[in-house]
């Protein structure tokens, strides 16, 4: 038994059973696939997944049974490689970081500044995504810390940890009436609203909101992108609804930011790391610098606890 058999079959599960793409993912041949999935099969003594002639559909119940006993080896595997990094080279490596678009733009340059000057041996790799997107770089060990409001808890292999509370702000030209009166849900019905995709920075509380008071919004642009939405509300084209920290008032000069938190409730950014994942000592400073109520101290009480919740369930 070795790595490169449990790589292949972890693999195979992960690219929904196509070899071809098992192998462009492991860098070898698919009959080397084949041949490794073949050779850990009758050294275990039965077959890990269904087969449609030479193609694989599916795994059989014996399979289903010791997938989660390989990822576990191959994440421990990756724990030790890391460790050995950590005593050879304390301030230098690789953190990988995935957030979606609203996180990356407002939120993170801060912290990432503050990160490089504590460790500027250490290359940041900078990932952007839809919130289930940040889910599955983490799962898949592209990133290392994932950052977002949606999804990230709905993951059993995650721990998310909470970070700051955010509001939206409804976003409107120089001059525009909503800015004259109280701002409510039924002033916003009548105009056109520019406002995030679903499952994006808070769309789920603003959907809920207007459904709550049986009213239906006129949403005629959707976007991942404050910076977008920003863009066609200078256009006048309709009224937008941004995370309150996509708005800088020194440099939209040419809109106006009402705060919305009473009409769409407050939002929680999470941020997340895999579970039983090896974190080197700067991957704590980090989380540190972009959300310091988690210092290494209680980040290591927080895993901890989750780990301990998720063992007694």
């Amino acid at each position: 038994m070795n790595f490169q058999q449990l790589r292949s079959v972890r693999e195979a599960v992960r690219c929904r059973f196509n070899l071809t793409e098992v192998a462009e993912a492991l860098h070898t041949s698919q009959p080397g696939v084949s041949r490794q999935i073949r050779e850990l099969e009758e050294e275990l003594g039965f077959e890990l997944f269904v087969r449609a002639g030479k193609r694989l559909t599916g795994l059989t119940e014996p399979g289903q049974q010791v997938l989660p006993t390989i990822d576990r080896i191959l994440l421990e595997s990756h724990n030790l490689r890391k460790a050995g990094a950590e005593f050879v080279a304390q301030d230098s490596g690789v953190l990988a970081i995935a957030a979606t678009h609203s996180q990356a733009r407002y939120a993170l340059p801060a912290a990432v500044q503050e990160f490089r000057q504590l460790f500027p041996k250490v290359s940041l790799h900078l990932h952007q995504g839809s919130p289930d997107q940040v889910a599955e770089m983490l799962l898949s060990g592209e990133a290392d810390v994932g950052i977002a409001t949606e999804a990230l808890a709905g993951y059993d292999e995650l721990i998310a940890l909470p970070c700051y509370r955010w509001t939206h702000a409804v976003i409107v030209p120089p001059g525009h009436p909503l800015l004259d009166a109280p701002l409510s849900l039924q002033a916003l019905t009548r105009y056109p609203l520019i406002t995030y995709d679903n499952g994006f920075t808070g769309r789920t509380k603003i959907n809920d909101a207007f459904k709550k008071e049986g009213l239906a919004p006129d949403i005629i642009l959707s976007a991942m992108d404050a910076d977008v939405i920003k863009t066609y509300v200078e256009l006048g084209m309709g009224v937008g609804i941004v995370a309150s920290i996509a708005f800088e008032a020194e440099r939209d000069l040419t809109l106006r930011a009402v705060d919305a938190g009473e009409l769409f409730g407050i939002n929680l950014t999470k941020l997340a790391v895999r579970r039983g994942s090896y974190m080197r000592s700067y991957v704590y400073a980090f989380i540190e610098a972009f959300a310091p109520a988690l210092s290494r101290d209680a980040t290591v009480k927080a895993l901890a606890g989750a780990a301990q919740a998720a063992g007694q369930t």
